[in-house]
């Protein structure tokens, strides 16, 4: 009977503590970190989406940039056979390989739109213009949701690294920090010199 009574007194600071020790903040934390990725890989995806479209118009006009055309193909390729799902987010080696073929392509991408400066009628088709200006929004769609991203990561590897809420993470969920997107251009934290 006693027992009873302490064990009923004591389930609600058990609670109590249990809840100021993350056990609920940490998967919600690491499930925002998760979403904030679905919506990176959404907008990746947008981007390869337009990618074929694109193509297509530029080779129309551009048709001795073959090498171009082709890198950007492959570029593509590459980068949707690179995939990352939620639960290996906390793989830097898994991550390196997204990272290093989205740049790759994102690289592909620059020159391809750079050779519209060699043909005037490219540059004024309307299909052209529509499409870089989709790709544009999709670029600076990804640069936010790679910042949000960022933003959920750095949320939640806080949270598993301090006390008390480390022990939690370690104990009940065996939780690893989670891996941020990183500048990898070289030079990418300086701005470029333009000169007239």
């Amino acid at each position: 009977m006693i027992l009873r009574r302490r064990l009923a007194l004591s389930a609600p600071f058990a609670a109590l503590l249990l809840a100021g020790c993350g056990v609920n903040a940490i998967p919600t934390a690491e499930e925002n970190a998760k979403a904030k990725w679905a919506d990176v890989q959404n907008q990746y995806q947008r981007r390869a989406d337009l990618i074929p479209n694109l193509v297509a118009t530029v080779k129309g006009y551009a048709t001795h940039e073959q090498t171009t055309l082709t890198a950007v193909v492959d570029a593509r390729a590459k980068a949707t056979q690179v995939t990352v799902n939620a639960d290996q987010i906390t793989d830097p080696d898994k991550m390196k390989q997204f990272q290093d073929a989205q740049n790759q392509l994102s690289g592909a991408l620059g020159k391809l739109l750079a050779v519209n400066e060699a043909y005037p009628d490219l540059k004024a088709d309307q299909n052209f213009l529509a499409l870089q200006s989709q790709l544009e929004g999709t670029e600076n769609r990804i640069a936010v949701a790679r910042s949000d991203y960022n933003a959920a990561v750095q949320a939640y590897n806080t949270q598993i690294r301090t006390f008390p809420d480390s022990i939690t993470a370690k104990v009940v969920y065996g939780a690893k920090p989670i891996t941020p997107f990183t500048a990898t251009t070289p030079n990418a934290e300086t701005a470029p010199t333009v000169k007239f």
